[in-house]
Protein backbone atom coordinates (compact mmCIF):
# COMPACT_ATOMS: atom_id res chain seq x y z
CA UNK A 1 0.00 0.00 0.00
CA UNK A 2 1.49 3.39 -0.88
CA UNK A 3 2.10 5.86 2.07
CA UNK A 4 -0.45 8.59 1.96
CA UNK A 5 1.24 12.05 2.86
CA UNK A 6 -0.25 14.87 3.45
CA UNK A 7 0.03 18.56 1.13
CA UNK A 8 2.07 19.96 4.03
CA UNK A 9 4.89 16.72 4.17
CA UNK A 10 8.25 18.09 3.45
CA UNK A 11 11.03 15.97 3.81
CA UNK A 12 15.15 17.53 3.58
CA UNK A 13 18.37 15.96 3.76
CA UNK A 14 21.59 17.66 4.77
CA UNK A 15 25.45 16.72 3.41
CA UNK A 16 26.32 13.38 5.92
CA UNK A 17 23.66 10.48 4.74
CA UNK A 18 21.89 11.94 1.51
CA UNK A 19 21.89 8.46 -0.42
CA UNK A 20 20.07 7.35 2.96
CA UNK A 21 17.45 10.15 2.45
CA UNK A 22 16.68 9.64 -1.26
CA UNK A 23 15.67 6.25 -0.62
CA UNK A 24 13.26 7.36 2.37
CA UNK A 25 12.17 9.58 -0.25
CA UNK A 26 12.16 6.90 -2.82
CA UNK A 27 9.55 4.71 -0.27
CA UNK A 28 7.31 7.53 0.61
CA UNK A 29 7.14 8.12 -3.27
CA UNK A 30 8.15 11.97 -2.43
CA UNK A 31 10.80 14.98 -3.58
CA UNK A 32 13.69 15.67 -1.53
CA UNK A 33 13.26 19.13 -0.58
CA UNK A 34 15.41 21.70 -1.94
CA UNK A 35 18.07 22.97 0.31
CA UNK A 36 21.69 24.39 0.31
CA UNK A 37 24.50 24.05 2.81
CA UNK A 38 27.57 25.72 2.04
CA UNK A 39 30.49 26.68 3.71
CA UNK A 40 32.17 30.57 3.83
CA UNK A 41 36.13 30.62 3.41
CA UNK A 42 36.16 30.76 7.00
CA UNK A 43 34.30 27.30 7.86
CA UNK A 44 31.41 29.04 8.83
CA UNK A 45 27.83 26.92 7.19
CA UNK A 46 25.01 28.71 5.93
CA UNK A 47 22.11 27.08 5.08
CA UNK A 48 19.42 28.55 2.69
CA UNK A 49 16.00 26.89 1.81
CA UNK A 50 15.20 27.29 -1.48
CA UNK A 51 11.13 26.32 -1.56
CA UNK A 52 8.00 27.37 1.46
CA UNK A 53 7.84 26.28 4.51
CA UNK A 54 5.15 27.67 6.46
CA UNK A 55 2.99 25.77 7.99
CA UNK A 56 4.80 22.36 7.03
CA UNK A 57 5.39 19.28 8.40
CA UNK A 58 9.17 19.12 8.17
CA UNK A 59 11.68 16.19 8.30
CA UNK A 60 14.89 16.62 8.05
CA UNK A 61 17.38 13.26 7.59
CA UNK A 62 20.90 14.09 8.86
CA UNK A 63 23.01 11.34 10.58
CA UNK A 64 25.69 13.52 12.79
CA UNK A 65 28.60 10.88 11.46
CA UNK A 66 32.03 11.77 10.67
CA UNK A 67 33.00 15.02 10.54
CA UNK A 68 30.23 15.16 13.56
CA UNK A 69 31.11 18.43 14.23
CA UNK A 70 30.23 19.81 10.96
CA UNK A 71 27.02 17.50 10.51
CA UNK A 72 25.54 18.79 13.81
CA UNK A 73 25.91 22.35 13.30
CA UNK A 74 24.58 21.89 9.49
CA UNK A 75 21.60 20.33 11.74
CA UNK A 76 21.08 22.93 14.28
CA UNK A 77 21.64 25.59 11.57
CA UNK A 78 18.92 23.71 9.20
CA UNK A 79 16.47 23.64 12.32
CA UNK A 80 16.84 27.24 13.09
CA UNK A 81 16.18 27.99 9.25
CA UNK A 82 12.94 26.16 9.73
CA UNK A 83 11.78 27.75 12.55
CA UNK A 84 12.38 31.29 11.08
CA UNK A 85 10.43 30.08 8.22
CA UNK A 86 7.43 29.26 10.05
CA UNK A 87 7.27 25.28 9.71
CA UNK A 88 4.47 23.80 11.95
CA UNK A 89 6.49 20.47 12.81
CA UNK A 90 10.64 20.34 12.62
CA UNK A 91 11.45 16.65 13.04
CA UNK A 92 14.86 15.05 13.13
CA UNK A 93 15.68 12.16 11.77
CA UNK A 94 19.06 11.18 12.98
CA UNK A 95 19.81 8.01 11.96
CA UNK A 96 23.12 7.89 13.98
CA UNK A 97 23.47 9.50 17.08
CA UNK A 98 27.24 11.04 17.84
CA UNK A 99 28.18 11.66 21.27
CA UNK A 100 25.89 9.34 23.06
CA UNK A 101 28.91 7.12 24.45
CA UNK A 102 29.54 9.81 27.06
CA UNK A 103 26.09 9.27 28.87
CA UNK A 104 27.26 9.91 32.29
CA UNK A 105 29.74 11.15 34.46
CA UNK A 106 32.36 7.87 34.56
CA UNK A 107 34.72 10.38 35.96
CA UNK A 108 34.82 13.96 38.38
CA UNK A 109 34.91 16.88 35.83
CA UNK A 110 33.27 15.45 32.54
CA UNK A 111 31.36 16.62 30.81
CA UNK A 112 27.49 14.80 29.38
CA UNK A 113 27.51 15.31 25.69
CA UNK A 114 24.55 13.28 25.18
CA UNK A 115 22.43 15.59 27.13
CA UNK A 116 24.27 18.57 25.54
CA UNK A 117 23.16 17.19 21.94
CA UNK A 118 19.47 17.13 23.02
CA UNK A 119 20.02 20.32 24.81
CA UNK A 120 21.10 21.61 21.35
CA UNK A 121 18.51 20.19 19.38
CA UNK A 122 15.86 21.05 21.18
CA UNK A 123 16.49 24.94 22.23
CA UNK A 124 17.47 25.03 18.41
CA UNK A 125 13.67 24.50 17.79
CA UNK A 126 13.64 20.17 16.91
CA UNK A 127 9.71 19.34 18.18
CA UNK A 128 10.79 15.79 17.55
CA UNK A 129 13.85 12.94 17.15
CA UNK A 130 13.66 10.26 15.09
CA UNK A 131 16.71 7.99 15.84
CA UNK A 132 18.17 4.22 15.95
CA UNK A 133 20.29 2.65 18.63
CA UNK A 134 21.17 4.75 21.09
CA UNK A 135 24.46 3.88 22.84
CA UNK A 136 22.67 3.69 25.88
CA UNK A 137 18.69 3.69 25.23
CA UNK A 138 18.16 5.55 28.89
CA UNK A 139 19.83 8.65 26.29
CA UNK A 140 15.96 8.98 25.50
CA UNK A 141 15.07 10.47 28.98
CA UNK A 142 17.72 13.28 28.08
CA UNK A 143 14.89 15.03 25.93
CA UNK A 144 11.85 16.51 26.56
CA UNK A 145 10.06 16.40 22.98
CA UNK A 146 8.76 13.03 21.69
CA UNK A 147 12.01 10.34 20.42
CA UNK A 148 10.90 7.37 18.87
CA UNK A 149 14.22 5.08 18.86
CA UNK A 150 14.18 2.84 16.68
CA UNK A 151 16.15 -0.55 16.75
CA UNK A 152 17.88 -2.16 14.11
CA UNK A 153 17.99 -5.55 15.73
CA UNK A 154 15.57 -7.35 13.57
CA UNK A 155 16.35 -5.92 10.22
CA UNK A 156 20.04 -7.54 11.19
CA UNK A 157 18.10 -11.22 12.96
CA UNK A 158 15.99 -10.98 9.16
CA UNK A 159 19.46 -11.30 7.60
CA UNK A 160 21.22 -13.72 9.42
CA UNK A 161 17.82 -16.09 8.94
CA UNK A 162 18.06 -16.01 5.59
CA UNK A 163 21.32 -17.69 6.05
CA UNK A 164 19.80 -20.58 7.29
CA UNK A 165 23.04 -20.91 9.57
CA UNK A 166 23.07 -24.20 12.16
CA UNK A 167 24.44 -24.41 15.65
CA UNK A 168 24.28 -20.29 16.17
CA UNK A 169 25.54 -18.53 18.89
CA UNK A 170 25.18 -15.01 19.74
CA UNK A 171 28.31 -13.35 21.37
CA UNK A 172 28.24 -10.19 23.34
CA UNK A 173 31.71 -8.72 22.86
CA UNK A 174 31.72 -6.86 26.61
CA UNK A 175 29.54 -6.66 29.11
CA UNK A 176 27.66 -4.02 28.03
CA UNK A 177 26.53 -5.52 25.03
CA UNK A 178 24.47 -8.51 26.61
CA UNK A 179 21.21 -6.55 26.26
CA UNK A 180 21.61 -6.56 22.86
CA UNK A 181 22.74 -10.19 22.51
CA UNK A 182 19.39 -11.20 24.58
CA UNK A 183 17.29 -9.49 21.61
CA UNK A 184 19.08 -10.74 18.43
CA UNK A 185 19.43 -14.93 20.48
CA UNK A 186 15.94 -14.26 21.24
CA UNK A 187 14.86 -13.53 17.19
CA UNK A 188 16.84 -16.52 16.52
CA UNK A 189 15.87 -19.01 19.12
CA UNK A 190 19.75 -19.09 19.62
CA UNK A 191 22.30 -19.55 23.17
CA UNK A 192 24.13 -16.14 24.31
CA UNK A 193 27.93 -16.41 25.38
CA UNK A 194 29.60 -13.09 26.75
CA UNK A 195 33.71 -12.25 26.20
CA UNK A 196 34.79 -11.29 29.59
CA UNK A 197 37.67 -8.55 29.57
CA UNK A 198 40.07 -8.12 32.38
CA UNK A 199 43.29 -6.52 32.90
CA UNK A 200 45.39 -8.65 35.09
CA UNK A 201 47.00 -6.17 38.42
CA UNK A 202 50.59 -7.60 38.04
CA UNK A 203 51.30 -6.59 34.88
CA UNK A 204 47.92 -4.76 33.56
CA UNK A 205 47.91 -7.63 30.34
CA UNK A 206 44.75 -8.23 28.83
CA UNK A 207 42.82 -11.46 29.59
CA UNK A 208 39.72 -12.75 27.62
CA UNK A 209 37.42 -15.38 28.76
CA UNK A 210 34.23 -17.03 27.26
CA UNK A 211 31.49 -17.53 29.10
CA UNK A 212 29.27 -20.23 27.57
CA UNK A 213 29.46 -22.65 24.85
CA UNK A 214 30.83 -22.09 21.51
CA UNK A 215 32.54 -24.65 20.38
CA UNK A 216 31.94 -26.06 16.78
CA UNK A 217 29.01 -22.91 16.73
CA UNK A 218 28.31 -20.35 14.32
CA UNK A 219 28.88 -17.41 16.14
CA UNK A 220 27.39 -14.03 15.76
CA UNK A 221 29.29 -10.93 18.08
CA UNK A 222 26.72 -8.27 18.28
CA UNK A 223 27.45 -4.67 19.20
CA UNK A 224 25.70 -1.14 18.57
CA UNK A 225 28.43 0.43 16.88
CA UNK A 226 32.01 -0.90 15.43
CA UNK A 227 34.25 1.83 15.41
CA UNK A 228 38.03 0.99 15.31
CA UNK A 229 36.68 -2.75 15.73
CA UNK A 230 39.46 -3.49 18.31
CA UNK A 231 37.10 -5.17 20.63
CA UNK A 232 35.33 -7.02 17.91
CA UNK A 233 38.50 -8.24 16.38
CA UNK A 234 39.78 -8.81 19.82
CA UNK A 235 36.49 -10.85 20.51
CA UNK A 236 36.72 -12.50 17.06
CA UNK A 237 40.24 -13.87 17.98
CA UNK A 238 39.26 -15.20 21.37
CA UNK A 239 36.42 -17.14 19.68
CA UNK A 240 38.71 -18.80 17.13
CA UNK A 241 41.03 -19.53 19.56
CA UNK A 242 38.20 -21.62 21.64
CA UNK A 243 36.97 -23.54 18.46
CA UNK A 244 33.80 -21.46 17.23
CA UNK A 245 33.14 -23.10 13.36
CA UNK A 246 32.28 -20.05 11.58
CA UNK A 247 32.85 -16.27 13.18
CA UNK A 248 30.39 -13.31 12.14
CA UNK A 249 29.54 -9.84 13.09
CA UNK A 250 26.72 -6.96 13.63
CA UNK A 251 25.84 -3.81 14.52
CA UNK A 252 23.42 -1.34 13.54
CA UNK A 253 26.17 1.53 13.36
CA UNK A 254 29.14 1.10 11.00
CA UNK A 255 31.54 4.34 12.34
CA UNK A 256 34.56 2.10 11.05
CA UNK A 257 37.14 4.95 12.14
CA UNK A 258 41.28 4.56 12.52
CA UNK A 259 42.62 1.30 11.82
CA UNK A 260 39.15 -0.92 11.73
CA UNK A 261 38.69 -2.11 8.06
CA UNK A 262 42.44 -2.84 8.28
CA UNK A 263 41.53 -5.00 12.05
CA UNK A 264 38.31 -6.06 10.06
CA UNK A 265 40.33 -7.56 6.99
CA UNK A 266 43.16 -9.00 8.86
CA UNK A 267 40.58 -10.72 11.21
CA UNK A 268 39.19 -14.38 11.93
CA UNK A 269 35.80 -12.82 11.12
CA UNK A 270 33.96 -13.83 7.68
CA UNK A 271 31.08 -11.50 7.40
CA UNK A 272 30.15 -8.09 8.75
CA UNK A 273 27.13 -6.90 8.38
CA UNK A 274 26.19 -3.16 9.13
CA UNK A 275 23.22 -0.94 8.19
CA UNK A 276 23.06 2.21 6.16
CA UNK A 277 23.00 4.85 9.03
CA UNK A 278 26.23 5.79 8.51
CA UNK A 279 27.17 6.61 4.28
CA UNK A 280 30.20 4.73 3.20
CA UNK A 281 33.41 6.09 1.48
CA UNK A 282 33.98 3.89 -1.46
CA UNK A 283 37.53 2.46 0.44
CA UNK A 284 35.08 1.34 3.38
CA UNK A 285 33.35 -1.17 1.25
CA UNK A 286 35.14 -4.03 1.60
CA UNK A 287 34.23 -7.36 0.68
CA UNK A 288 33.74 -8.77 4.44
CA UNK A 289 31.24 -6.05 5.14
CA UNK A 290 27.59 -6.38 3.94
CA UNK A 291 24.97 -3.55 4.35
CA UNK A 292 21.53 -3.47 4.83
CA UNK A 293 19.38 -0.95 4.70
CA UNK A 294 16.99 1.51 7.25
CA UNK A 295 15.65 2.60 4.72
CA UNK A 296 12.53 1.25 5.00
CA UNK A 297 11.83 1.07 8.33
CA UNK A 298 12.71 5.10 8.86
CA UNK A 299 10.26 5.80 5.64
CA UNK A 300 7.46 3.73 7.78
CA UNK A 301 7.92 4.92 10.89
CA UNK A 302 7.70 8.78 9.39
CA UNK A 303 4.42 7.95 7.43
CA UNK A 304 3.52 6.27 11.16
CA UNK A 305 4.30 9.75 12.72
CA UNK A 306 2.79 12.02 10.11
CA UNK A 307 -0.60 10.27 9.99
CA UNK A 308 -0.47 10.07 13.36
CA UNK A 309 -0.69 6.32 13.97
CA UNK A 310 1.16 3.99 16.59
CA UNK A 311 4.67 3.63 16.08
CA UNK A 312 4.70 0.54 18.58
CA UNK A 313 3.75 -1.93 16.01
CA UNK A 314 7.27 -1.48 14.66
CA UNK A 315 9.03 -2.77 17.41
CA UNK A 316 7.30 -6.09 17.74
Amino acid sequence: MPYQLKKKFKLFSLNSNQSLAKEIASHLGCEVGKSSVKQFSDGEIQVNIEESVRGCDVYIVQSTSHPNNDHIMELLIMIDALKRASAKMINVVIPYYSYARQDRKARSREPITAKLIANLLEKSGATRLITMDFHAPQVQGFFDIPVDHLIGTPILSAYFEEKGLSDVVVVAPHNGAVGRARKLAKLLNAPIALVDRRRTEHDGSEILNIIGNIEGKNAIIVDDLINTATTTTLAANALAEQGAKAIYACCTHAVLSGPAIDSIESSPIQEVVVTNTIEQTEEKKIEKITMLSVAPLLAEAIDRIHNERAVSPLFE
